[in-house]
């Protein structure tokens, strides 16, 4: 039924009001049919008509001062709220030349769709709610109050390397010029953390922001932003504090999981008002997130900053456009490669060493199995000739405990040990299941019985002894023990242990993100102040691929391509409206009758407090139109199939496995009534078996016993009614569930027979290819030396801090030539890559005397101090001088007229000109004229 406005009004924007906290029947906080007094038409001294020189706002809400805040333009339901949008504005131009006062802020609805203007500062924008009182003074004073961002000064003590200044100026010049999205790209372990802290803490001095919400997919990383956000911003009030459940609204900085944030805004009875959050920041922002938890998105108004380590040309296009990211360029990005060349490095390299065992390659047969294990299978009772499995069936349709013992032992032997090189440094085995982890922890415990159970530990998300201060994830990061941490997907994302130095992929990946997020677990360089006693070094890292990951990744770069799924209950409702339009359309009336009924019921149960819920309110009061039901034609149930069936995405709390029964059910019926009776032979089949599968010993299913055997019986199903399907799906669809429990683990084949080694190779891999004659003849260099001053008088001169002459110094050049490995200025100066240092300085510096930095470091040093000293760098000025940094590094030398250039015209066509003032380019030039000096 279409509503007039004043219906509009009562029944829609009056309640959506009152639950953002108005008293709409108090004068001082809400004026009804607010009189603003305008110019009468020119020549007009008395008005001609009544009101001839009024206007009349159908709401104006009031601050605590009594002042106007905002102006509220209402529409009738049917009409486009667009239709207000002019008319809100001028009633706001007009309320402030009025009474003088700051321009109120602009709504404009039609009870469905509600539009806030910021006037003269962003565009109007679609919202889910009205602002309490409490956020639109909140709005007002940060209106008022906020300073440039171009000159705010970013804590380099949180994020100081220049790229995260960057990214921070690139995100500060955005808001600038009035954008509320935006996306980081930043490889893992380049601290997007500390970034997003350093900008939230430029926000809020700057005054654009005083509560920011920071979302992440996992509890474990919760604990480790609310840390970080502890360390860098200890005087900012967190939630949630350790055992806080309910949200406080007196914090500043909240960080919360995704489901958490969900529950709340969909919970009706602590409101949260969708204005609440200035900022929200989306931790690892990938399309898994949006597809299930995208409506929390939806829900607030607020600027957004996405995190993402996902490398760039894999990100998908929903990504972008929801940061709103033209041609797929992200607002900055900071790549692996560029952080593992900088100089120094920002992150470690890797190296990977395959490994293949004989039944990954060749399966599982009579042909591959050992004469032994072959006579001890007879023994056994089993029949070798029923043994036949691809590799690719391993831990999922059979186990052999051999494999995963062989691959324990390559590990043991091969991984990167600690100091003492007896056991390994921090490991994480990424396992494919819970049950696999728990084979390879006891794999650990037989093998290495001497660690009593501490060596190797299973941490997996639902244990809730990983959690908090002491638990396994703590005392893994924290601790001595344990030193292998086994995981199923909880430790893929997120998880920063710097000390990290063995990864082993005990499973195949399909998903290209998710195999560079499990990469960038070991990425991280140590700390030098944070040094544990486990890890006192790291120059890379080794990864053990047991599954040939790499390989597959070189065939296919983007992964296995994810066929998008409709989820279970719009498949329900999409049969239930096929089933209802066959059914009328061959005259069964008791049937569509019957289906209709149950879809009325399906639709009353949406959850309402869904955001997707309230933006389709529109749809489904059409639904509720007098005759909609009584006369259901193709036209309406069309509009049923493309407008209500899509919002059943929102139905999560749910017995998943009782509404696939019932879906089976349902289709088997449809297939009935559309008399395709192969169809419904292969349906019946598939539910007989999963009837056939309850365990008879739980005794919830023991009291269905006779519908449970009646029903896998022919005679059953030789007239069965839709009343015998409705009785079946209530009564059985409960039990389900004990139906999987039985199941787990029973199809799978337990062996365990003796597995070896296929393949183990070494591949160089990563960004860095360096040359190993090079950094083998450093060390021949070094150890020569180190050999040679025992005995040698000049070199113990050295190393004692003395001087020595110059007859000295060529006797000790003669000496060093004539020894292995062939000694030579030119050789030291391009092996520690510094082409100005003198012979004697390399041998001080290998004697640990002088510290020698090569030119890459040298360059690297001043221009991060050139960026610490000049504070208000534009991100495009901090742009240019990471490109002069590379050039300069790459060609030893730069002159003046090559900033002019290419491929400095590509930041300006006039190059540095363009980019920077008179002023700051002579600073330039004094930087590059020393480092050529």
């Amino acid at each position: 039924m279409t509503k007039s406005e004043a219906q509009t009004r009562i029944e829609l924007i009056d309640k959506q009001l009152e639950l953002s906290g108005w008293n709409i029947s108090d004068p001082t906080q809400v004026v009804h049919e607010f009189d603003i007094l305008v110019d009468l038409p020119e020549g007009g001294k008395e008005p001609q008509i009544p009101y001839q020189g009024h206007q009349f706002s159908d709401y104006v809400l009031l601050g605590k001062d009594g002042k106007p805040l905002a102006v509220v333009e209402a529409k009738k339901s049917s009409t486009d709220a667009e239709i207000g949008r002019e008319q809100a504005k001028q009633y706001c131009y007009n309320i402030q030349n009025q009474l003088g006062i700051e321009l109120p802020f602009c709504f404009y609805t039609n009870g469905h769709e509600t539009y806030f203007w910021d006037l003269e500062n962003y565009p109007p924008r679609k919202i889910i709610g009205f602002p309490s009182r409490e956020d639109l003074e909140r709005f007002q004073y940060i209106r008022r109050n906020k300073k440039s961002l171009t000159q705010e000064f970013i804590n380099k003590d949180i994020a100081g390397r220049d790229y995260q200044i960057r990214a921070i100026r690139s995100v500060l010049e955005g808001i600038e010029n009035k954008k509320r999205e935006f996306l980081l790209v930043m490889a893992t372990g380049t601290g997007k953390t500390r970034t997003c802290i350093a900008y939230v803490d430029a926000m809020m001095r700057a005054g654009y922001a005083e509560r920011v919400l920071f979302l992440v997919d996992r509890i474990a990383l919760r604990e480790q932003a609310l840390a970080a956000f502890k360390e860098h911003l200890p005087n900012e009030p967190r939630w949630p504090n350790v055992g806080e459940k309910v949200i406080a609204k007196d914090r500043r900085i909240y960080v919360s999981t995704y489901p958490t944030m969900l529950n709340i805004i969909q919970d009706e009875q602590q409101h949260l008002s969708p204005h609440f959050f200035d900022i929200i920041v989306v931790d690892e922002s990938h399309r898994s997130i949006y597809n299930t938890f995208g409506e929390i998105l939806k829900y607030f108004n607020a600027t957004l900053l996405g995190l993402t380590a996902t490398p760039i040309n894999t990100i998908d296009r929903s990504t972008f456009e929801l940061f709103d990211c033209e041609n797929g360029l992200p607002t900055f990005a900071y790549t692996y490669e560029e952080a593992v060349n900088n100089t120094p490095p920002y992150l470690s390299n890797f190296q990977v060493m395959k490994i293949q065992t004989k039944f990954q390659m060749e399966g599982i047969s009579k042909r591959t199995i050992s004469l032994e294990d072959q006579k001890k299978l007879i023994l056994e009772g089993k029949e070798i000739e029923e043994l036949n499995f691809e590799g690719t069936q391993l831990e999922k349709q059979v186990i052999n405990q051999g494999t995963n013992t062989l691959i324990v032992k390559e590990f043991m032997d091969e991984c990167i040990k600690d100091g003492d090189g007896v056991l390994p440094g921090k490991t994480i085995f990424f396992c494919s299941s819970k049950a696999h982890a728990r084979r390879i922890e006891s794999t650990f415990d037989k093998l290495f019985p001497q660690y009593t159970g501490e060596l190797a530990k299973v941490l997996v998300s639902d244990d809730p002894r990983v959690y908090g201060k002491g638990g396994l994830l703590d005392q893994f990061t924290n601790n001595d023990m344990p030193r292998v941490a086994i995981s199923v997907d909880m430790l893929d994302t997120g998880i920063d242990v710097r000390e990290l130095v063995n990864l082993v992929f005990a499973k195949p990946i399909y998903s290209y993100t998710k195999f560079w997020q499990m990469i960038g677990r070991g990425t991280r360089l140590l700390e030098p102040n944070k040094i544990k006693p486990w890890c006192t070094e790291k120059d890379a890292f080794l990864i053990i691929d047991c599954w040939d990951n790499f390989e597959y990744f070189k065939l296919q770069p983007k992964g296995k391509e994810l066929k998008s799924q409709l989820p279970l209950p719009v498949k329900l409702v999409g049969l239930r409206i096929d089933k209802i339009e066959k059914a009328i359309d061959i005259g069964e009336q008791e049937v569509a009758l019957r289906e209709t009924k149950k879809l009325q019921q399906q639709i009353e149960q949406l959850p309402n407090g869904s955001v997707i819920i309230k933006e389709a309110s529109a749809l489904l009061d059409k639904l509720t139109e007098h005759g909609f039901w009584e006369s259901l034609n193709h036209q309406k149930l069309e509009f049923l199939r493309t407008d209500i069936k899509p919002l059943f995405r929102t139905v999560s709390n749910t017995d998943f496995k009782e509404m696939r029964f019932e879906r089976d059910l349902l289709e088997y019926s449809l297939a009935t009534l559309s008399e395709e009776k192969e169809k419904a032979l292969a349906l019946k089949a598939g539910i007989v078996e999963q009837v056939s599968e309850l365990p008879l010993t739980v005794p919830f299913v023991k009291i269905e016993e006779t519908l449970v055997r009646n029903a896998q019986s022919n005679h059953y199903w030789a007239n069965i009614s839709d009343n015998d399907l409705d009785h079946l799906c209530s009564k059985l669809g409960p039990l389900m569930k004990f139906r999987e429990q039985e199941r787990d683990g029973k199809s799978q084949v337990h062996l365990n027979l003796i597995d070896s080694l296929h393949k183990k190779e070494m591949v160089e891999f990563g960004p860095q290819h360096e040359a190993v004659s090079i950094s083998r003849y450093k060390e021949m260099v070094e150890e020569l030396i180190l050999e040679l001053t025992k005995n040698n008088p000049i070199l113990q001169k050295i190393q004692a801090g003395g001087g020595i002459g110059g007859d000295e110094v060529i006797l000790l050049a003669d000496i060093l030539h004539a020894e292995h490995p062939h000694i030579t200025e030119d050789l030291l100066r391009q092996v520690y890559k510094n082409k100005k240092a003198q012979f004697i300085q390399f041998i001080r510096h290998i004697l640990g005397v002088e510290v020698l930095d090569s030119f890459p470091e040298a360059v690297g040093k001043a221009f991060e101090h050139f960026i610490q000293t000049h504070t208000t760098l534009t991100s495009r000025q901090l742009e240019f001088l990471s490109l002069l940094k590379s050039v300069i590094i790459e060609r030893e030398k730069i002159e003046k007229k090559d900033l002019i250039s290419t491929p400095f015209t590509v930041i300006h066509p006039q190059g540095i000109r363009g980019v920077f003032s008179p002023n700051e380019i002579n600073d330039i030039l004094q930087l590059t004229q020393q480092l050529a000096a």
